[in-house]
């Protein structure tokens, strides 16, 4: 078969049959009288197996070892084109993620894809302060994708970094909110914390839902952040986490004012009085957790927590009392010092 019968057959150009003849890939194996390259059915098979093979981007070189190599094992290159092909992928993959956060910003001018194209630079760099600068330098200019922030909140291990790019979510509203939501559906624990420091400091409808869903993580840090958030919103689905937080001694003096401002609200102050003092008779022996408990009830609103401080003036763990009796002192001090004179301080 002539060569131009061979390219219309296979599909490769008689201008790469050549060439494949002079590296000596593919060499016909006979001439015609006049010539011509004449292809046998052998060499129309080789031709379609280097065919086959530069689909999976082999190079020629390595098309020729494999073809002619009687102890070539394709184990190690398949796994090096699988690497190799990964790679490209992943390129490919920041180049659209990069295109599609350039076009989320609706730019009006190439100014401002160049903005974007330099923030997004700087947030992939491997320096925490030029990361940092980056965030900052951006709110200045055009708006930025909150998805994109809410991104890099989730992949953020630098707390200084981690700081700025949760300000800068701020700034955008409530858009960041639905990305924020997938991290706390994320596997990964240290994901997870950052997605709720970042909803922590959302104040919309949405974020408190996912803050309130957060109060039953298994990661007790996540439960602790969520219920701080909740309860400074006035959200009493925290008030359980915050009393545990007192127990535990995790963030207890602000767990426990929050307590404090939420028992101000008559419908949870018995609830909120009921649960501290079940606390006190649960953990009989241990002094911190009911010096931490006591210190609790001092933040109650008027003289909710004044009787039980008076019992607890003589309880027979020392410590205990001492902190019961110095509290009650100083609430009944405040109550029966006079009430300031209208317009004086």
């Amino acid at each position: 078969m002539l060569i131009g019968e061979v390219a219309r057959r296979t599909g490769v150009s008689a201008r790469m049959l050549r060439h494949y003849d002079s590296i000596g890939l593919v060499r016909p194996t006979g001439r015609t009288v006049g010539g011509y390259r004449e292809y046998t059915s052998d060499d129309i098979r080789r031709i379609f197996h280097v065919e086959g093979l530069r689909s999976l981007s082999l190079s020629l070189r390595q098309i020729a070892q494999a073809l002619d190599d009687p102890g070539f094992t394709p184990s190690t290159l398949v796994g090096d084109l699988i690497r190799a092909t990964e790679e490209r992928l992943n390129r490919e993959q920041e180049l659209l993620d990069r295109l599609r956060a350039v076009d989320a910003t609706e730019p009006a001018s190439w100014q401002d894809v160049a903005r974007i194209v330099e923030l997004l630079r700087g947030l992939r760099s491997q320096s925490a302060g030029r990361r940092q600068q980056a965030v900052l330098a951006s709110t200045d200019h055009a708006s930025v994708p909150a998805e994109l922030l809410a991104e890099a909140v989730l992949a953020e291990s630098d707390p200084n970094v981690a700081g700025a790019l949760r300000w800068a979510l701020t700034r955008t509203g409530s858009d960041g909110v639905a990305s924020l939501g997938s991290g706390m559906a994320s596997d990964d624990v240290d994901v997870r914390r950052r997605a709720v420091l970042a909803l922590a400091e959302l104040p919309d409808d949405e974020a408190t839902t996912l803050l309130t869903d957060a109060l039953v993580d298994t990661d007790p840090m996540i439960r602790g952040h969520a219920a701080l958030a909740l309860g400074a919103r006035g959200v009493t689905q925290a008030v359980p986490t915050l009393v545990e937080m007192v127990v535990e001694g995790s963030n207890d003096v602000e767990a426990a004012e929050l307590l404090g401002t939420l028992a101000q609200d008559p419908k949870w102050t018995d609830q909120i009085m009921s649960a501290l003092q079940g606390k006190l008779a649960t953990h009989t022996e241990d002094s911190a957790v009911r010096i931490r408990l006591v210190q609790a009830l001092a933040e109650m609103p008027g003289t909710v927590a004044l009787s039980t401080l008076r019992q607890l003036s003589n309880d027979e763990d020392q410590p205990v009392a001492l902190t019961a009796s110095a509290l009650r002192h100083m609430l009944e001090e405040r109550l029966a010092a006079p009430a300031p004179e209208p317009g004086t301080r």
